[in-house]
């Protein structure tokens, strides 16, 4: 099949969808400039596969959203995505380029849910266009893309959500309070596992892009590679144009709580070493198993593990005087007498969020920064590359948080960075 055909019977499927959806039918929606005062929030979603079908059926049933707009490369995903909002009284535009979408002036936010290698344009954009954002995590495919991220959120006043959600949870909270307020003394040492990969499997030939997929809108920065089943949707997950394994997948969860833990949201570490091993048949680009060591300037140590079981799934503080291990659901506190004596008055209080949506729409309406702000998304994502880059260069690197370089190495500096594929580069 020709390039052509491929796009000619793409626009026949769109045809189809939304004459079956109303997926391209003209807007039913009040802007939430009608209502006075803010009463209304209104979306638009930009990515709805996978964690974006959550996202949006989370905000569709908020009381106070409107879904004004759906965008995704992938026509099947619109049309389901279109369903799922109109059952929950939305009548939202569909959009196949999230630049059309951003055009809008009365959408207030966006809510990013693309495969990693697009949530920097995404945002960048997006807060230029003068929308608050929710990124979902892990915040960037590289370093350096989350600082300009963060330029981008504060030069244009925009609230800044990422999605890592586990700092909406009460066991989270707690265990992080505690080990703030000194509960289990000194901490020196922080365990961190994340899971092994859910691969896709054994590889596929490349072929043509189904019709109902833009291909080229789905790669946009990334590198020209022929379609392949197997890279595609949730198995992007698994190659490195466009993500970085389960180190950014969970890192970006697990290693986020050991960073609020250890009160490093605005920093990181200094120093961090790894290895890694890989499938031996190479069925995909990322770690099969890792065992990397951040070390931070006051000697704390956080060993992120990876297939060990020395190294349980979760975050665990190692202290002085005790231990907390932090799962979701899960709080496990030894001694437990540490967890069952009230936190003084005067105690050190974390951000209380119950509903990370909830948090991000509030803020919206208050203009405070949201409790897990890109600054410190940025810096979680961070620690997670450093680890990947360790791995693939196998030598100690020394880190500077503040300057966000590493020391006398330039090969591992231009790793901070991937090269975008043209027309598209970062604006910020």
């Amino acid at each position: 099949m020709s390039m052509r055909s491929t796009r000619l019977s793409r626009r026949g499927f769109l045809k189809t969808s939304a004459a079956v959806t109303g997926a391209f039918a003209a807007p039913c929606i009040v802007p939430s400039r009608a209502f006075g005062a803010n009463e209304r929030i209104v979306l638009g979603h930009i990515g709805v596969g996978g964690q974006g079908t959550g996202n949006l059926n989370g905000f569709a049933g908020q009381k106070d959203v409107s879904v004004a707009a759906i965008c995704d490369v992938d026509a099947t995903r619109v049309a389901k995505a279109m369903k799922a909002a109109q059952g929950k009284g939305h009548m939202p535009v569909a959009f196949e380029d999230y630049r059309r979408l951003l055009e809008r002036d009365d959408i207030d936010a966006v809510v990013v849910s693309t495969p990693d290698h697009w949530h920097a344009l995404n945002t960048i954009d997006a807060c230029a266009a003068g929308k608050d954002v929710f990124c979902e995590k892990p915040l960037t495919l590289t370093i350096l893309e989350g600082r300009k991220m963060v330029n981008a959120a504060r030069e244009h006043g925009r609230v800044v959500q990422t999605g890592s959600m586990q700092r909406s949870s009460k066991e989270f909270r707690t265990a992080c309070e505690l080990v703030r307020n000194g509960r289990i003394g000194k901490v020196h040492t922080v365990l961190v596992g994340i899971n092994t990969p859910n691969h896709p499997g054994a590889p596929v030939p490349d072929s043509e892009p189904p019709a109902e997929l833009d291909y080229e809108m789905w790669l946009g920065p990334a590198p020209e590679r022929p379609y392949n089943k197997n890279r595609v949707h949730y198995n992007f997950r698994f190659f490195r144009d466009y993500s970085g394994g389960q180190m950014t997948n969970w890192g970006a969860h697990h290693l986020d709580i050991a960073q609020w833990g250890l009160g490093m949201d605005d920093s990181g570490p200094v120093k961090v070493e790894g290895a890694g091993t890989f499938h031996p048949q190479n069925w995909h680009e990322v770690t099969e198993t890792c065992r990397v060591t951040h070390t931070y300037a006051d000697g704390t140590k956080v060993l992120v593990g990876q297939g060990h079981k020395d190294i349980p799934n979760g975050t665990t503080f190692i202290g002085s005087e005790g231990k907390i291990h932090v799962n979701r659901g899960k709080l496990v506190v030894e001694p437990e007498e540490i967890a069952k004596q009230p936190l003084p008055d005067d105690a050190v209080r974390l951000y209380e969020s119950n509903d990370h949506k909830r948090d991000f729409l509030d803020c919206i309406r208050s203009r405070r920064k949201p409790i897990c702000d890109v600054e410190v998304g940025h810096r979680s994502a961070t620690v997670c590359h450093l680890g990947n880059i360790a791995i693939d260069l196998g030598r100690p690197l020394t880190w500077n948080p503040e300057t966000e370089e590493f020391a006398d190495d330039d090969e591992a500096n231009e790793r901070r960075l991937t090269t975008y594929r043209s027309p598209w580069a970062l604006k910020s």
